[in-house]
């Protein structure tokens, strides 16, 4: 049975929902790229899109979690993943199983030299086996692996382990700054604060909002 989040959970759920809905409707003609943080699950191998935002979305026993870290073209229709594959034999395998916990791999994306701000160095490409009590969420293994994160007043996930030091979801005109093969899988439009509805949808990140903001909304709660 779910606990409540509360009323401010919700509140900012519906926000980030009415914000959603205002960049559908109100989205340009022309077409920007976003740089951002997207979530993928392991699919038996393979990494799928997410359903549910991180701050919701509770892994089972053996689920891989990936974060990649991209410029996302609005103009394609490709997605970019994780580039280290969804194996968690391979993350987990020296980690014993505990009783009461679970165990989820990790897999952490911080992108190509091309995908960086200005001025910055991504790390490279790393993994985490977290062991977490059973109810534990997507976003408190990302917390308990990879401190610290840095969110946005919105809920969007903006830096983990503290990459990248500055921005947040910003839009990349140049073409020179564009990521070869940084796609998404949904085409999209921006407004110049940041990812329309449909490249957000299409790199996992309208739900990663909204998880974020109950998961957020519940740790105050939790801590006051």
């Amino acid at each position: 049975m779910k606990r409540s989040v509360g009323p401010i959970s919700y509140s900012l759920a519906a926000a980030a929902t009415a914000g959603t809905l205002a960049l559908t409707t109100a989205a340009p003609a022309h077409a920007d790229d976003f740089r951002y943080w997207s979530l993928r699950h392991g699919d038996h191998g393979a990494w799928r899109t997410t359903a549910e935002g991180p701050g919701t979305y509770r892994p089972a026993d053996g689920a891989v979690e990936g974060w990649r870290f991209a410029v996302f073209q609005a103009d394609t229709k490709e997605s970019v993943v994780p580039r280290a594959p969804a194996d968690f034999d391979a993350v987990c395998a020296a980690t014993p199983e505990k009783a009461g916990t679970k165990r989820v791999a990790l897999v952490l994306d911080f992108g190509t030299a091309q995908d960086a701000p200005s001025g910055e160095k991504p790390p490279t490409v790393r993994s985490h086996c977290v062991q977490l009590p059973p109810e534990a969420t997507t976003a408190e293994a990302l917390a308990k692996a990879a401190p610290p994160l840095r969110y946005a007043a919105s809920g969007l996930l903006c830096a983990i382990a503290g990459y990248p030091r500055r921005g947040c979801g910003e839009a990349v005109t140049d073409r020179s700054e564009r990521a070869s093969g940084g796609t998404s899988s949904h085409s999209g439009s921006g407004s110049g604060g940041g990812p329309s509805a449909g490249l957000l949808v299409g790199g996992g990140v309208v739900v990663a909002l909204l998880g974020a903001a109950v998961w957020q909304a519940r740790r105050r709660r939790d801590t006051a």
